[in-house]
């Protein structure tokens, strides 16, 4: 007797679950480490994505009190990864931004673990099933496109 199409769905979706959580930890893994907390990349990612702001424009962001994001915002500015500059517009504000340092390891994290996945992909898989891979993204790219 064929399984309900529900139960065939449950079930890939918590496979997929499962790998994405396992792939993204390799991944990690080959990006140099490092030992910043999730919220601390959150605001990394958005810095870079969406250019300088206030810790309150990145506490309403990230849905957090600006006291909050504050603690998330210090460790960054010690470790040099983000600073601080006046805001042009309005002296009393504190514009943050990504510094060199921090975009260079950004970059470096990409390309390390752009590489480790190409070798992977290269060393475990034949053409054939590297195929089968593209087929199987394309399902996946449409699972999450709105």
């Amino acid at each position: 007797m064929a399984r309900p199409q529900i139960d065939v769905a449950s079930e890939l979706a918590s496979e997929i679950r499962a790998i994405a959580g396992r792939l993204k930890r390799r991944l990690r893994e080959q990006g140099g480490g490092h030992d910043l907390k999730p919220s601390q990349v959150a605001v990394v990612l958005r810095l870079e994505k969406d250019g300088p702001a206030g810790v309150s424009a990145l506490a309403r962001a990230e849905g957090m009190r600006p006291q909050s994001m504050s603690a998330v915002v210090a460790p960054l500015v010690e470790a040099g990864l983000v600073r601080g500059a006046p805001d042009a517009g309005d002296g009393r504000q504190t514009l943050m931004s990504l510094t060199p340092k921090c975009v260079k390891w950004l970059r470096e994290g990409r390309a390390a673990r752009q590489d480790w996945l190409a070798a992977e992909i290269s060393r475990r898989l034949s053409a054939r099933e590297q195929e089968k891979l593209r087929g199987a993204l394309g399902l996946l790219a449409r699972l999450v496109e709105q």
